[in-house]
């Protein structure tokens, strides 16, 4: 028998500017903690958590309304497909002929496209288990959407269990060889996402290497060692104790850097990352079938976005952890490969466990 302390609600949260309609859902474990989730973008709307003194807040970063969402959201809490992160010149080859996709940064692309992922609208199905509550979300990338070949059907299911953990489990199936990296856009803050910035909290990242990057973010190719470097979250360290010697001007004065997860066993699901807010005691921890991590401190200025209440994000409002295959696999065949095929599942899954630490 299912906890009747768990409950998943839904209401209307807008129309977007192509008519279509958007909902709101709202998922509650057994205990308490909760998370809002819209069919735009299956963004994860907020996520509200305990600190050590048993007090609820949201500790991820979100919009005021849906118009905001479509037009000045930096991905705040959005599935990122078909390919996030970026592919170089905006194409890669497969089976010997050249795709080319849309360019929305500058020359390359970024996030799945100017329509990626996180700007459509999904298909919801509510479920609840004896001790989760969860939300299945469809979505049919079409052939030839943002210049990707094939038809790809996709799944997430999001689930919120009694164990206080988030887990996300995509799925995809493709009618023509295509390319898939999904992965979701969150910005944490867990002292609170109106709290200022998250610079404060300390960060544990499973990764001994990280991939080196040009101007334009896109990697070399090369796995360089975190050893002697601001990368080395190996040991915990405050997320802005050593920021400033992050000297590359295209990383904006913060870290914007694609980590190698430390997995003996590819494709298994492992420890990741682990973020904590030494003032409420909050602690998220991350796992993940994924090979790479992008590490993002939210490295834009002060007021570039808002939230609820007019609130203005500071720099460095939240750190992402973005689990993902690496950036411009198509184009690095040394890279693990991010291609699949009719007959193929694409699947990874990525859970985030909450917990205090007093």
């Amino acid at each position: 028998m299912s906890d009747s302390r768990m409950s998943i609600d839904k209401m209307p949260f807008g129309t977007t500017v192509q008519g279509e309609p958007v909902d709101l859902y709202t998922l509650k474990n057994s205990n308490g903690l909760t998370a809002k989730v819209i069919t735009y973008g299956a963004t994860i709307f907020s996520f509200e958590a305990p600190d050590k003194e048993g007090r609820f807040t949201n500790v991820n970063a979100n919009c005021a309304s849906l118009a905001d969402y479509e037009n000045r959201s930096p991905c705040f809490g959005a599935l990122l497909g078909r390919y996030a992160n970026r592919i170089a010149r905006a194409e890669f080859t497969l089976d010997g002929r050249v795709v080319s996709l849309s360019k929305n940064a500058g020359p390359n692309h970024i996030h799945g496209g100017v329509r990626g992922f996180h700007k459509r609208v999904w298909r919801a199905e509510p479920f609840q288990t004896a001790d989760a509550v969860g939300l299945k979300l469809q979505y049919l990338s079409k052939d030839g959407e943002e210049g990707y070949p094939g038809n790809l059907s996709c799944t997430v299911i999001y689930e919120l269990n009694n164990r206080n953990e988030w887990k996300m489990d995509y799925t995809a199936e493709t009618d023509k060889p295509t390319v898939v990296n999904l992965s979701n856009h969150s910005y944490w803050n867990l002292a609170g996402v109106q709290s200022g910035t998250a610079l404060d909290h300390e960060l544990t990242v499973n990764a001994d290497k990280y991939l080196q990057a040009d101007g334009a973010l896109i990697p070399t190719g090369e796995f360089l060692p975190v050893e002697g470097t601001p990368l080395d979250f190996r040991k915990p360290h405050r997320v802005g104790e050593r920021i400033d010697q992050i000297k590359e001007r295209q990383f904006g004065g913060g870290y914007d850097h694609c980590m190698v997860i430390n997995n003996p066993k590819p494709g298994e699901l492992v420890l990741c990352a682990k973020l904590r807010d030494p003032k409420s005691g909050r602690t998220m921890e991350v796992s993940t079938t994924q090979p790479g991590v992008q590490i993002f401190t939210a490295n834009f200025g002060t007021g570039a976005f808002t939230g609820p209440g007019g609130y203005a994000y500071p720099r460095h409002l939240a750190v992402c952890l973005e689990t993902q295959h690496y950036p411009d696999s198509p184009n690095k065949p040394q890279f693990p490969s991010t291609i699949l095929k009719p007959g193929e599942i694409y699947h990874q899954t990525t859970i985030h466990r909450f917990t205090v630490e007093k």
